[in-house]
């Protein structure tokens, strides 16, 4: 079985809302629900992931001697 491309932020938060949605009209089984729940607290993790890395990254914007907005690069070593 061929393996799944990882999924973006986009399509991430898109799935993220149509399981919210399923969820608010009221799954058939308690089984559903619980699968979508878990569904969804393991594609908010990843889409937080994803976040925190962005702010890490925009937090290494800093200005050079002449004020202007240089970029460092980025490790994510730390």
């Amino acid at each position: 079985m061929p393996k799944k491309a990882k999924a973006t932020f986009e399509e991430d938060l898109a799935r993220l809302a149509e399981i919210v949605a399923a969820l608010e009209e009221g799954p058939e089984t308690l089984d559903e629900m619980l699968a979508l729940y878990e569904e969804g607290v393991a594609i908010t993790k990843r889409l937080q992931e994803v976040l925190n890395e962005a702010e890490t990254k925009i937090k290494k914007l800093s200005r050079d001697v002449n004020g202007e907005l240089e970029v460092e690069d980025y490790d994510e070593a730390g």
